[in-house]
């Protein structure tokens, strides 16, 4: 069985699709599908599916959906049928664990991925964690489950995912500005900086990568630019360690230029 949620979501086993076309079952898959190898209690599951205001026949309906995948996964499981289906999708401990491979699921090797480049970053090896981290955010393939209606319990995995994807986004780009590549890196941080336009780490990258580039008067107005978003929509200020990466871009701090740096550009100037 492959799995991909990075994405629309795809399920297939012995190439043929096992997604269902209903959109609660789709929703009970994908949920199966993040938490793969793990137990999914029939509460919780239920709770995606409805909220807090569960019907009478919550319990009764759930099944339905879980008979449904599993009839999905006989009709894929060719000779073995439903001897396949239900080592695949065990009912256990009051809830459902869908098995699978390692690997099989895409965001397994998303994860495995991104830990071994933060790791290849924490030892100074920039050329590896570079590679490995672009190897990881290829693995995407758009929004996480883009194409499934999502309730309280998957909303909160996908914006977990969706974190996990911008920290390594922004540890990419510091492995290419500690390797120099700051002028090639201006479009790509415009873009992410209109697109988040409160991440203080993406702006402070922006900054520094403008100030190497020689245009340290840019550096300065995203800086107001962002200062002026804070105040508007979140009535605060820039943090401490922005503020003072304001200050070594006015002054021209010689800390700046060190490219080689082995301290992510917003902890250069941490107190």
């Amino acid at each position: 069985m492959k799995i991909k949620v990075l994405g629309p979501l795809t399920a297939e086993m012995s190439g043929q699709s096992i997604v269902p076309s209903a959109a609660k079952p789709r929703q009970i898959l994908a949920l199966l599908a993040v938490n793969a190898n793990h137990v999914v209690p029939a509460s919780t599951l239920m709770e995606e599916i409805w909220g807090t205001r569960l019907p009478r026949s919550s319990t009764t309906t759930l099944q339905t959906y879980i008979l449904l995948l599993r009839r999905m996964l006989t009709a894929a499981g060719g000779g073995e049928g439903q001897a396949a289906a239900k080592r695949l999708l065990v009912t256990q401990h009051g809830g459902y664990r869908l098995v699978v491979e390692p690997g099989a699921v895409d965001q397994h090797r998303y994860d495995r991925l991104a830990a071994e480049g933060r790791a290849a970053f924490d030892t100074g090896d920039n050329a590896l964690a570079g590679r490995t981290l672009r190897e990881a955010l290829s693995v995407w393939h758009g929004q996480a489950l883009v194409d499934v209606r999502t309730g309280p319990v998957l909303g909160i995995e996908l914006a977990r995912l969706e974190e996990s994807r911008l920290s390594a986004l922004e540890l990419r780009i510091e492995t290419d500005l500690r390797m120099g590549q700051h002028t090639a890196l201006l479009a790509e941080l415009t873009e992410l900086t209109a697109r988040h336009p409160l991440h203080e780490g993406l702006h402070a990258q922006r900054m520094a990568a403008l100030y190497r580039s020689g245009r340290s008067w840019q550096a300065l107005q995203v800086f107001q630019e962002l200062r002026e978003g804070l105040i508007e929509e979140l009535g605060i200020e820039p943090s401490s360690r922005l503020q003072r990466l304001h200050q070594a871009v006015l002054g021209s701090d010689p800390a700046l230029d060190a490219e080689s740096s082995q301290r992510p550009v917003l902890n250069l100037f941490a107190a």
